[in-house]
């Protein structure tokens, strides 16, 4: 665990629409400087898959419904929708003093601690970026980095209908199981989630949170 060494400002943006929180993710990055302090969003989105960098299009097995976005993330294709928890990081890196490499890490970290607290043991798999509970998927990672600043992040699936995985190869992965944290015997509620998902992205990363509650701009005018 880290010392703190920055204030970061958390923000609770509820159920949205996945491509405004986006945009609004990338104009925050592309406006900050180094005297910006960290933020942290968290987000439940609207059912939609997105296909990061290196995403192929084959992928996507069979979208019907649902909407596919093409993003400047990482990674290959996923899945957002109700009951799962998006986190996005808004960081700054250098101030930080962490590494690409370790900033994926502690994430990660974050995750399989937070699944410790209700006595549900995951893991890492090698060269398959994410959270792992019995070679099942329970949270995955897509990120960017530009200019030292951190945006995109993680999702992590809390008590959610996973049928639309069915529909793609996750993260690229044919056949790739998945799983929610109720499914394992783990609360159900984000609410309950949150606050232990958040206390320890500040240990990993040595952050004092500051809850805010005004939200982003959302509109896509601005």
């Amino acid at each position: 665990m880290d010392a703190v060494t920055a204030t970061c400002i958390v923000r609770e943006l509820g159920r949205q629409p996945y491509e405004p929180v986006w945009r609004a993710m990338q104009r925050f990055t592309d406006a900050r400087t180094e005297a910006t302090a960290d933020e942290l969003w968290l987000v439940e989105h609207d059912p939609v898959f997105t296909l990061g960098q290196a995403g192929k299009p084959e992928h996507v097995l069979a979208a019907g419904d649902i909407p596919v976005i093409n993003v400047d993330r990482g990674g290959q294709v996923t899945y957002h929708g109700p009951g799962q928890i998006v986190a996005y990081p808004l960081f700054d890196l250098k101030r930080l003093k962490v590494g690409v490499r370790d900033y994926v890490c502690k994430i990660e970290q974050a995750m399989i601690d937070t699944l410790a607290d209700w006595n549900i043991h995951a893991e890492r798999k090698d060269g398959a970026p994410g959270v792992y509970v019995a070679d099942a998927k329970i949270g995955a990672l897509g990120i960017r980095v530009r200019r030292g600043y951190t945006f995109h992040g993680l999702a992590f699936n809390i008590a959610m209908d996973l049928e639309p995985f069915h529909r793609i190869n996750p993260c690229g992965y044919q056949g790739l199981q998945v799983v929610s944290l109720a499914d394992l015997g783990g609360p159900g509620s984000m609410d309950q989630v949150k606050p232990v998902l958040l206390k320890h992205m500040a240990e990993q990363f040595g952050l004092a949170l500051q809850h805010e509650t005004a939200l982003p701009d959302l509109s896509e005018a601005a």
